[in-house]
């Protein structure tokens, strides 16, 4: 199933995404219906329910109503790095920020062993997720902005010390994940040793969408086709058969002695050139930004059209 959380009337609902259609899930008829969240936290039961309710479900037509981020406030989130290729190409292009760097060969970037060792991400601000159609601000200060193309899953039941063979049964589902990063500010925190934190928990740049597709319409996430075009132009293109952890090892080490909760999420990190960094240009006042994912659908963002 394709689900989604939308928005009519100042009032958010959910419901299964058919087309041009939307299946409502009404929130009177099963308390696992009250939100995405909710759903989530129901497990099989409540996906059962959504599907037994779906075809007498009533419809509201999509250019009706504004869709929100499938999860507009995860319960956690984590962000990973687990494509080499964006790693190297990044890294490659420190003389983009670091006026004592000299460009490189992303051959020749040096990889610390930890990264092949287990996954290794950050934590995000769960506050400042933003959905399709959305407006991004401009961080105050900020010249180059960027956008990064990832997939991004929610967890579907929770658990510690979660074995890799066992993971799958974990995820609830995929969407598509824009994990805008300020430039400016990243890379001058990072001197610091900690981070990222401005460089990333700015109001509206985690963006997600346009739906959230189940696990068992999906997958686990592997073999999808990855594109991200600004106004209209392909800047970017991968695939998430590159990641070097797959989501169940993901799963497996964050929940190493610690207890991973139904509805948090965790990103996959950027795909092989999919941001700016890695191509040596940048995000305008204006642009649009669409990323999207085979089987998933098309996340667009809106740049806001002044820089602060």
């Amino acid at each position: 199933m394709k689900l989604v959380t939308f928005e009519k009337s100042g009032k958010q609902a959910i419901g299964i995404l058919e087309g041009d259609q939307i299946a409502v899930l009404e929130a009177g008829a099963n308390p696992a219906f009250a939100s995405m969240l909710a759903l989530i936290e129901a497990g099989d039961e409540g996906l059962a329910a959504a599907r037994k309710a779906q075809a007498s479900a009533p419809r509201e037509q999509l250019s009706a109503v504004r869709l929100k981020a499938p999860v507009p406030v995860p319960v956690h989130m984590r962000d990973c790095l687990v494509f080499e290729k964006h790693l190297r190409q990044a890294r490659g292009n420190r003389y983009l920020w670091d006026p004592k760097a000299t460009k490189m060969d992303p051959a020749d970037v040096k990889m610390p062993q930890v990264w092949y060792d287990q996954p290794i991400y950050y934590k995000g601000n769960r506050f400042s997720v933003s959905g399709p159609e959305d407006t991004i601000i401009w961080p105050k200060g900020e010249t180059r902005l960027d956008y990064e193309l990832e997939l991004g899953m929610f967890v579907g039941k929770g658990g510690c010390d979660i074995p890799k063979d066992q993971a799958n049964e974990h995820i609830f589902g995929f969407t598509v994940f824009n994990d805008f990063s300020a430039r400016d500010h990243q890379m001058l925190e990072g001197a610091g040793g900690l981070g990222p934190a401005k460089g990333k928990d700015f109001r509206t740049g985690n963006a997600m969408g346009p739906c959230l597709v189940t696990r068992d319409e999906i997958g686990d996430g592997s073999g999808l086709t990855m594109i991200a075009r600004i106004n209209g132009e392909e800047w970017s293109r991968g695939t998430s058969s590159d990641m070097n952890h797959s989501f169940a090892r993901i799963i497996e080490h964050v929940s190493r002695d610690e207890n991973l909760q139904a509805g948090e999420f965790l990103g996959s990190g950027t795909v092989g050139g999919g941001c700016g960094l890695e191509l040596g240009k940048f995000l305008n006042p204006g642009d649009v930004v669409e990323l999207e994912i085979e089987g998933i659908g098309i996340l667009r963002s809106h740049i806001a059209s002044e820089r602060r």
